[in-house]
């Protein structure tokens, strides 16, 4: 049966629709509004140029901008493929012209998706996948804005006090209540460790006396103040209240992504059982893969795309050459490569795997990487038969 092709260039305000037909002709080409109902005309404007033939659209986006029209497509039966925009990018050299539009993108991903196979469908995640990705992308925007103001932090700190720089970890608690009440040299002398012990102490600070006298110390080493020192001191007690209250967000949040993720019917799986996978990266697991594994074929489907699996590159004489592939989910691969890591130290069939590969002449990150390949056929077997890990004794490999 012959098929239309449509494809999407999406945009904030506005996306753009192309339909070709089965000689890649263009039927429509339109900008529409990001509204229900334009998109819904251009959804029937294109079920009737089909006139009962299959249609497949093709989007270069996931997320976001297009979620209202991906909604529209699937509550509609549409069939929709992922088109990355860096495949889009790299197909427009091979079409006539130079100019980049909207309507040239669109055609680029129609035409793309009537010729390619090797697209991957977009299929919509269950309920509890769909929160934990959100739950997990907020997540992340605030681990991203607390290191900033980390590094803010820092900066700010060593332009008026290098020496307390260096003494405190500012990313720990107690430092940060003491940058909230101390900051400048001269005023953590005059505290002194026993005031300053006290002051830490009635604010639940552990081991006050030792960040105290390790305050103190760097103190006694810095006698001048810089120009703009309490602008600077102003600077300091305002990001480390700043770090402070998205330490506490991230906590807050944590807690809603646990909560939802252990009600979940993969939780006991994946949390209670796998070494090194908690309730955040099992989290980034099932917001990754849509709530299961029906997706994937195999577990070097998984592994492909998670980025666990190398890709050759071999030209000529050179053959075995291995490289990360260019296309595959980052959160996903760091779910499995941190998982991987966290693994070694406490699962004793994790370490045995992994001194093997070192020992094989592996570096450490490839040895990991190799542990966390190993690891997608182990979680893959565990979601298909239902069953959790057991931590069984390593086998004696040298015998």
């Amino acid at each position: 049966m012959s098929r239309i092709w449509a494809g999407i260039d999406v945009g904030k305000g506005h996306h753009h629709g192309v339909a070709l037909d089965v000689d890649g002709k263009t039927l429509l080409s339109r900008r529409v509004a990001n509204d229900e109902p334009e998109l819904l005309k251009l959804v029937g404007d294109v079920l009737d140029l089909a006139d009962g033939r299959e249609v497949t659209w093709a989007i270069d986006m996931t997320g976001g901008e297009p979620a209202l029209l991906l909604a529209l497509l699937v509550s509609h039966g549409q069939e929709v493929l992922y088109m990355p925009g860096r495949l889009v990018n790299r197909a427009s050299d091979g079409y006539r012209g130079e100019g980049k539009t909207d309507a040239r993108d669109a055609y680029v991903i129609a035409d793309q998706a009537r010729m390619r196979r090797d697209l991957r469908p977009i299929r919509p995640g269950d309920e509890a996948a769909i929160e934990l990705k959100l739950l997990t992308g907020r997540r992340s925007d605030l681990v991203e804005d607390r290191t900033r103001a980390v590094n803010r932090l820092r900066g700010t700190l060593l332009s008026m006090f290098p020496a307390l720089e260096r003494a405190l970890d500012v990313t720990n608690t107690g430092p940060l209540k003491l940058l909230t009440g101390y900051q400048t040299p001269a005023a953590i002398r005059r505290a002194g460790v026993a005031r300053l012990t006290k002051w830490l102490a009635n604010r639940k600070v552990r081991s006050a006396r030792d960040l105290a006298e390790a305050a103190v110390e760097a103190a006694a080493r810095q006698h001048t103040a810089v120009p703009g020192e309490k602008t600077i001191a102003k600077l300091v007690h305002t990001l480390a209240e700043e770090v402070m209250a998205l330490n506490a967000h991230i906590s807050e949040m944590d807690k809603l992504i646990e909560g939802r993720f252990r009600e979940h019917e993969l939780a006991d799986i994946i949390v209670l059982s796998v070494p090194g996978i908690g309730a955040t990266l099992g989290a980034e697991f099932l917001a990754a893969v849509g709530g299961d594994l029906d997706e994937f074929d195999s577990p070097d489907a998984l592994a492909a795309f998670a980025g666990v699996a190398p890709a050759p590159r071999d030209s000529g004489k050179v053959s075995g050459n291995l490289h990360r592939p260019a296309t595959y989910h980052r959160r996903l691969q760091r779910v499995f490569y941190t998982s991987a890591l966290v693994s070694v130290r406490y699962d004793p069939n994790s370490r045995q795997f992994y001194d093997r590969k070192r020992a094989e002449g592996k570096r450490h990150v490839q040895a990991v990487l190799a542990l966390a390949r190993r690891r997608v056929n182990v979680i893959w077997a565990l979601i298909r038969d239902r069953r959790c890990y057991e931590v069984t004794p390593p086998m004696d490999t040298a015998a």
